[in-house]
Formats: structure tokens, sequence, C-alpha cells
């Protein structure tokens, strides 16, 4: 049997774009010299690794156990690559996921800290929880830095840092009075959120709405800064990280809703569990970690 790590790379690419000619795109090959690849390996294994449904072609069975064990020799060859000779100091490449919250408050600082060398060839995606533990599932991230819950067995789930979830509303608002509020009091109130899939979402589903009987509307946006904005111009209250909303609560432009409750909640690196831990993602994961021990 010769199966070469191109047959591998293109399978990979393949698997991710969904037909030949974007795997094709993305190796800078011609669609024919892909197509050949795939049949070649698909020949030496004796076995398709596609379902063809025109037009694309999707994973089945034999693909997806296929899937994590290329990925793995591809970044192992990788990591070859990167120890040795004139690659001696590249660490390759890492592409990381992050929720909104994460990313667009948190992750920059963070890769602030690290120096010009461990930033090289960093690849970041900022989108929700549910939607980066797929692309996790689907091998098309290395590592995420999530704020929602899953159920999914095969991704590996540490905790990282602690964050808190805060109740907000505009600062002319009938609730920026001062004193503690009951969640009584959070009733016939026009609510500002983030959609289903989100973290933030999650959080408000599982800690607020059990305890309310009635909602008088609910606007639901896709990002964090939308949220904030509709807030501050008095079209409903949210709970919202405290991590997205301090700038503005620094600068008084929207006000905590004080209530007898706190609400932390932990922030989470996700992995799958048959992810090849390269040299960089190892290195990364010890920084966040260490990051967070700090902090």
């Amino acid at each position: 049997m010769k199966i070469t790590l191109q047959q591998l790379r293109v399978f990979s690419a393949v698997a991710r774009q969904g037909n030949l000619t974007a795997a094709a795109d993305t190796l800078c090959l011609s669609k024919g010299a892909v197509s050949q690849s795939l049949q070649q390996l698909e020949s030496h294994l004796d076995t398709p690794l596609f379902d063809r449904v025109h037009p694309r072609l999707q994973l089945n069975q034999q693909g997806k156990r296929l899937l994590p064990m290329a990925d793995e020799l591809i970044e192992r060859a990788g990591d070859i690559e990167h120890s040795f000779g004139k690659h001696a100091d590249n660490l390759g490449a890492l592409h990381i996921g992050a929720s909104q919250t994460i990313g667009n408050y948190l992750l920059p600082h963070l890769l602030a800290e690290q120096d010009s060398k461990q930033r090289q060839e960093t690849k970041v995606t900022i989108t929700n929880s549910q939607t980066l533990c797929q692309m996790l599932l689907n091998f098309e991230l290395d590592m995420a830095l999530i704020e929602g819950q899953h159920g999914h067995q095969e991704l590996v789930t540490t905790p990282w840092i602690q964050d808190a979830m805060v109740l907000i509303c505009s600062i002319d608002h009938s609730l920026a009075q001062g004193k503690s509020l009951t969640f009584a009091e959070l009733n016939h109130q026009d609510w500002v959120l983030r959609e289903t899939a989100s973290g933030s979402r999650q959080q408000f589903e599982r800690r607020i709405r059990p305890e309310l009987s009635d909602i008088t509307s609910v606007l639901e946006l896709s990002s964090l800064e939308s949220v904030l904005l509709a807030v501050e111009r008095g079209l409903g209250i949210s709970f919202i990280s405290n991590l997205a909303a301090k700038d503005k609560l620094a600068m008084g432009r929207v006000h905590v809703v004080k209530i007898d409750r706190t609400f932390p909640r932990q922030l989470h690196l996700v992995w799958h569990k048959q992810k090849y831990l390269t040299g960089r993602l190892q290195h990364f994961s010890q920084f966040l970690k260490d990051w967070g021990e700090r902090h």
C-alpha cells in the first residue's frame, strides 16, 4: 500500500470544502489532479470515502473514520518540518475559535501578550459556541475558547477562567434606580438578547427566564455590540457578560440592574479528543492555562 501525504492532504481538503473545485483552489492544484489523487487513495484503501450527493461530496462513515487519522499524519509531518533546518524557529500554523465575548473582548489582549513568533500564522474564527463546537467536530479548528455548554462526547472540555453575567439597562431606564430588585420586578420588561446558539443566551435561558412569569418582548441580535447599543438606546434590558459590558459601564453609557444574586460562569477550552496536539497547539494551550492562573 502506497498512501502519500499528498493524497491525505487532498482528502482532508475535500472533506472540509465539500467539493473538488474548492479543494483544488485551497491546495493550488487543478481539479483533475485533486480528483485523481482522491481516486488513488480510495483505490489504495479499497473503499469509497465520500457519498456523491451532487454537487457536494459528503464524508461517509469510512471517511469520518479516516479524517482524524489523516489530520494527525499531516500535522505530525508539519511538526517535523518545523523542528529542523531553516524552519526550526517556525512553530507552525494555528487555527483557533472563540465565542464572541472571548474573541472580541479578551483574545486581543491575550495575543498581545505573546511575542511575534508565537503569534505567527494564527487564524481566529469568532462565532457562537454552538458553531464552534460543530467546527471542532469537523476538525476545522485546533481549539476553541467558549462560554457556552455543549453535550458532545467527542470533545474534551477543560475549565479555563471565571467570568460573570450582569443585568444591564439604559441610564434613564426605570430599573436604573440603584436599589436591589427582585426577579418579580423584572417581569413585563422588553429584553435584548443574543441568538439561541450563543453562550450568553444559554445563560439567560438557564438562569433568568425560569424566574420570570411574563416577558413583554424579546429583540434577538447576533452580535454583542448590537445588543449593547440597543440597550444603550433604551430598547430593552439584557443579560450579558461583564467582560463585554465593562467598557460601556465605565463610560456611564449603560447601567447595572442590581439584583440580590450573582451570576458567575466558567469559560472553557475545548478540542476534539482525537485531535493531534501539535507543538504549536500545546504551546498555546499552556500559555492560556498560565494566563488564567495569573488572572
